[in-house]
């Protein structure tokens, strides 16, 4: 029995059955190494992206979000406790020896109250769009953790479910939905993802996308059916609706492009390396060269303007 299976709804059951899957050794072994790091004030680890999926992890960046209880003690810098809260999460780099092999794993540090606001009333979809995705939980304080944080990510879905499917006309099944959803969540990040990956993320997981759609219906109170003919789902937005979901994906990108921006300085003082990531990121994503100078990397916050402006003319980052 799960965790959510003593108290949730069938959507809460199988968010938890997903988490709840034995992750990876590695990942597991990161997470485990993270534990130590953070201590008591850890409430959970929860792995998501391609180290989840047919990627070696050891091959990759190991994607992580650490839950804290709150950010004091969490760092060991005094100031970014107040950063944080400010403009969440932190992110940080971790190397863990694990069977002969170095892994390296990126993981963000997000209070439990900012979890649960991320998902709930957070007009961007940085938090919701993310965990409304399949994950694992790599690390658990206790039970209870487990089912606070499988009780936040439930809410996670009919969250992206209700935003994106205004967007789409007609009948449409869960495939185009969520195909969607994910792509108008990512476009509102420095992160683009090509149409193509975007659908082979919801094709590699089609059986659980549709069985987080229909598990959501009850908590949609009618904004999405099934439709009669039974061949798919229709949304019964009207005109109005529809207007106010196409202007809010649209105000999102304008939103996204200066939290990321803020985002990537901040991490330049908190992640070793980050703008090697952010580079590393970009060019796995959209196959574009991203050349960083010995005066970007030693001053991003002076001279990484001239890169970023590139890149956007580019058509790198939109």
């Amino acid at each position: 029995m799960t965790v959510a299976a003593e108290g949730g709804d069938a959507l809460e059951t199988l968010v938890a059955g997903r988490l709840e899957r034995p992750p990876p050794a590695a990942v597991a072994a990161v997470a485990d190494a993270l534990a130590e790091r953070l201590g008591d004030n850890l409430l959970a680890v929860i792995a998501y992206g391609s180290c989840l999926r047919d990627v070696d992890p050891a091959d990759g960046l190991i994607d992580l979000y650490a839950i804290v209880d709150g950010y004091r003690g969490a760092f060991g810098r005094r100031w970014l406790a107040p950063v944080t809260a400010a403009l969440p999460p932190s992110v940080f780099y971790l190397e863990q020896r694990h069977e002969g092999r170095t892994l390296r794993a990126k993981y963000a540090v997000l209070s439990r109250r900012q979890l649960a606001r991320g998902i709930g009333r957070w007009f961007h979809p940085y938090v919701w769009g993310r965990f409304a995705q399949p994950a694992v939980l790599a690390y658990r304080r206790d039970r209870a953790a487990a089912g606070a944080i499988t009780a936040l990510l439930a809410r996670a879905v009919p969250r992206l479910i209700d935003e994106t499917a205004p967007m789409l006309p007609g009948t449409f099944d869960a495939e185009r939905l969520w195909a969607r959803g994910l792509a108008l969540s990512y476009a509102t990040e420095l992160r683009p993802e090509r149409p193509d990956r975007v659908r082979g993320l919801v094709d590699h997981d089609r059986d659980h996308y549709r069985a987080l759609t229909e598990a959501a219906l009850p908590r949609l109170d009618g904004r999405l059916r099934r439709d009669p003919s039974g061949s798919g789902y229709h949304c019964t937005a009207g005109p109005w609706r529809r207007l106010r979901a196409r202007t809010a994906w649209r105000a999102r990108r304008l939103q996204g492009a200066a939290l990321s921006i803020l985002r990537l300085a901040k991490a330049s003082a908190t992640f070793d390396g980050g703008l090697d990531y952010a580079a590393w990121k970009l060019e796995r994503h959209t196959g574009e060269r991203v050349e960083l100078s010995p005066r970007v990397r030693h001053h991003p916050l002076i001279f990484g303007w001239g890169v970023l402006w590139r890149l956007l003319r580019r058509g790198v980052l939109r």
